[in-house]
């Protein structure tokens, strides 16, 4: 058994979710297929959401219109015959019966939920009708009857491998199953998800229930690059990454990959291959458990990140300074990405700026505090490149120009990372690129 999952982009037009059924199709090694909703659903449907907390009715239906037509379009250009035209338009129908019915109700995060989770039930089933017309079969796998997430909001793993299993078995003599990314129950028994990019998750978590063969996360780019390629001209995709490697570079910004798609299969020791859409044959980026101790292989940039510096002589030579400067954040449950320390000052980065000025206050009791937004954490990855010699001068050379906020070196044996003000990205991210790759 081997997963798929596709994108938003590789669904997102009628050509391309027929690309992604000849993908489907090409072989006969049984596979779930992990889809998300239509490119812009999910943008719609939460703009949608946000209006209707605000009271502004209107404009939420005005929206959901908009995104009907889209799709009245959509199966029309997707599907042939006058049957699968009908089945299209009532399952339209259907789903954007209830997200009207919504409208009528008091709002809350539970309605808003059930909004966000439309556009993976409509592609899921618009795509098995294509197949259906095609004379392929396939079993759809409603994943909210085995994706559930815990209190915590952690996913319960022996649930899916369990319900999933009993489902797989019922279907024995099928081999293309059908699912939706993105979604799941939660401990309430309500409808929730795993937030935006969770499809890739969705696709891990069940790879490693089922100890499928190897996850596939096709997008519309040929695998992991060296550099981002929106930026930088001179680019090219990384043929193997190890799971450490490729969860540096997701969660420090490589936008193909959703940060926790890497840990279950990581830790269940399932291969991970990036895979584009349009270019089926390209060799794409592995992702597997074998390090190479190589030179850098990527860097990645990482925006919206808020630097934080106290300055106390209070912290000199005293103990237990920095564990009530982590309670803080603690408090508020902000993670830190980066921290540096000197005798007399504590500078770390977040990323999330909800609770910040409640944070700033409850810092000024240590000392002087000094806020930095607009930042930006460059990443150098590669498999335990802070044992090179060489290559913190490399970097440093690379970045002569440009002025750098604060340095992680050492934490890790996969990456060296660099703060920056955001509007110095661009030529960082050119600059190493040069300095690193000769490029």
């Amino acid at each position: 058994m081997k997963v798929l999952k596709f994108g938003g982009t590789s669904v997102g037009k009628p050509e391309r979710m027929r690309q992604v059924a000849d993908i489907v199709t090409s072989d006969a090694e049984p596979k779930i297929v992990v889809l998300s909703a239509l490119s812009g659903t999910t943008n719609v449907l939460e703009k949608s959401g946000k209006l209707l907390f605000e009271g502004k009715i209107s404009e939420a239906t005005k929206e959901i219109d908009e995104l009907y037509s889209h799709y009245v379009q959509f199966y029309n250009e997707l599907l042939f015959t006058d049957l699968q035209k009908k089945k299209a338009a009532g399952v339209i129908d259907q789903h954007f019966h209830l997200i009207r019915r919504l409208f009528d109700k008091a709002f809350t995060e539970v309605e808003n939920k059930i909004i966000l989770a439309q556009g993976e039930l409509l592609s899921t089933q618009l795509f098995q009708l294509h197949l259906e017309e095609i004379e392929k079969n396939s079993v759809l796998l409603p994943a909210l009857d085995f994706m559930r997430i815990d209190a915590d909001n952690e996913p319960d793993i022996e649930f899916l491998s369990q319900q999933l299993g009993h489902m797989l078995k019922r279907y024995s003599d099928n081999s293309i199953f059908i699912t939706q990314g993105y979604i799941c129950m939660n401990a309430s028994h309500q409808i929730d998800n795993l937030k935006r990019g969770g499809s890739d998750y969705t696709a891990s978590l069940i790879g490693a229930a089922l100890k499928a063969s190897i996850v596939q996360i096709w997008t519309d780019i040929d695998g992991m690059h060296n550099n981002d390629p929106r930026i930088v001209e001179k680019t090219f995709p990384i043929a193997e990454l190890s799971f450490n490697e490729a969860s540096e570079l997701a969660y420090f910004g490589a936008k193909i990959l959703h940060p926790s798609s890497i840990l279950p299969a990581k830790f269940y020791n399932i291969p991970v291959q990036l895979k584009n859409t349009m270019e089926p044959d390209a060799i794409g980026t592995l992702i597997t458990a074998n390090e190479k101790v190589s030179s850098v292989k990527a860097i990645a940039a990482k925006d919206g990140i808020i630097a934080i510096k106290i300055k106390s002589t209070r912290m000199l030579l005293a103990y237990g300074f920095l564990r009530r400067i982590f309670e803080v954040f603690e408090n508020y449950k902000i993670p830190i990405d980066m921290i540096t320390t000197s005798e007399v000052a504590v500078s770390l980065t977040i990323e999330n700026s909800k609770h910040l000025s409640d944070i700033v206050e409850d810092l000024n009791i240590f000392g002087e505090v000094t806020v930095d937004q607009d930042q930006t954490i460059v990443c150098i990855v590669g498999n335990q490149i802070i044992d090179q010699q060489g290559l913190v001068k490399k970097v440093f050379d690379s970045l002569e120009n440009i002025p750098v906020r604060m340095i992680s070196y050492g934490g890790s044996r996969y990456n060296i990372s660099v703060l920056i003000e955001t509007r110095y990205k661009h030529a960082a991210l050119q600059a190493l690129n040069k300095g690193l790759f000769n490029l």
